[in-house]
């Protein structure tokens, strides 16, 4: 993943609903958010910077899965998405053992670093093969429909990991949606 500032820099040239440019923002956030996690030494600062990210990392690849995927699918070829596809399966997995370990500990610090290095390696591969063919595979017209489905499915997705569905657009657009709002559900019941 390129560093955030060039994220947001590349993702500013697109109009706000552009659909490229939306995921460019999400990934400059994301990069940040795991810079966050690293820095705390808190215990409780710590974990509200991993509530974050995994929220946001769920919620993102969720709507990549539902939106993006089919769209890129088109232009870029199966290979290359379900090779993303199956990246984000495995992430969301990591990401399910991530929360059950305790973030002040040594186990918790080398499995993150470890996901950390996968996370941004997909994220480079969908900004230099995936996110190119959407620019060029789609008008600008047709990539801001797409941004504003992401958003929308966005409101949707689950907020926390569900490795049985991570990976598969329709899985995600069956159990997605009811498995958001759980997890919302379950996230307002312990205030994260």
């Amino acid at each position: 993943m390129s560093n955030s500032a060039m994220n947001r820099a590349q993702a500013a040239r697109l109009h706000d609903d552009d659909v490229v440019g939306i995921l460019m923002h999400q990934h400059a956030r994301i990069e940040e958010l795991f810079a966050e996690v690293k820095r705390h030494g808190d215990r409780t600062a710590k974990q509200n910077a991993f509530d974050e990210l995994r929220c946001v990392l769920a919620v993102h690849e969720a709507a990549e899965e539902m939106v993006v995927r089919p769209a890129a699918k088109k232009v870029a070829g199966s290979r290359e998405t379900d090779a993303r596809n199956r990246e984000e399966k495995q992430a969301a997995k990591v990401l399910a053992e991530l929360e059950g370990i305790d973030v002040n500990t040594s186990a918790f610090d080398a499995k993150f670093a470890e996901f950390e290095a996968a996370v941004k390696a997909h994220a480079d591969r969908e900004e230099r093969q995936e996110f190119p063919a959407l620019h060029d595979g789609y008008s600008a017209e047709e990539r801001r429909t797409m941004g504003v489905r992401v958003r929308a499915a966005e409101k949707v997705a689950p907020t926390h990991p569900h490795p049985g569905s991570a990976g598969s657009t329709a899985a995600q657009w069956t159990v997605g949606p009811f498995a958001g709002m759980v997890d919302r559900v379950r996230d307002g019941l312990r205030g994260s």
